[in-house]
């Protein structure tokens, strides 16, 4: 099974965009998979069911807080990225995903956004970021390719 030797790194922030991505789970058992995703209670407890590494959380609403948290983040993201050594990222977003994107395109590895299932009119401000180093490019509304020209219409993953 070939495709279990190549590795594919997971990671969103919490919330929605992780209950995405792990709408992804069938490939996490065709792949030698990895998640990132942000630390919290709820996070904490599904590290028992999968392969999972933390970044801190950190909200936009404190700019200060922020951006050392982001900092760090980044930071967190290379060392993860040099441990774990994906030949894929997949995304669904957000803030916390975009630096290992930007990591991976350095690396000449290959980077998987799917866009938000809550955006069908507007795009993500993540999603503007990685679009433009995306190897693929997924919308689960048509609409989006409005935004998104070159991205396909995965439809949903729910």
């Amino acid at each position: 099974m070939a495709s279990r030797n190549k590795k594919v790194l997971f990671i969103s922030s919490v919330g929605g965009h992780l209950t995405q991505l792990l709408q992804l789970k069938p490939l996490f058992e065709k792949y030698d998979y990895h998640i990132i995703t942000e630390k919290s209670v709820i996070t904490e407890e599904l590290k028992s069911q999968y392969h999972m590494s933390f970044l801190v959380y950190g909200a936009r609403n404190y700019p200060i807080k922020y951006l050392f948290k982001f900092s760090f983040n980044i930071i967190m993201s290379f060392i993860y990225f040099f441990k774990i050594k994906p030949d894929v990222i997949v995304t669904t977003g957000a803030h916390t995903a975009v630096p290992m994107c930007y990591i991976a395109k350095m690396f000449g590895k290959k980077v998987v956004f799917i866009e938000s299932f809550a955006k069908t009119t507007t795009p993500t401000l993540s999603g503007r970021m990685v679009y433009p180093i995306a190897d693929l490019f997924i919308v689960q509304w048509e609409t989006m390719k409005e935004h998104y020209p070159k991205a396909v219409h995965g439809g949903s993953i729910y």
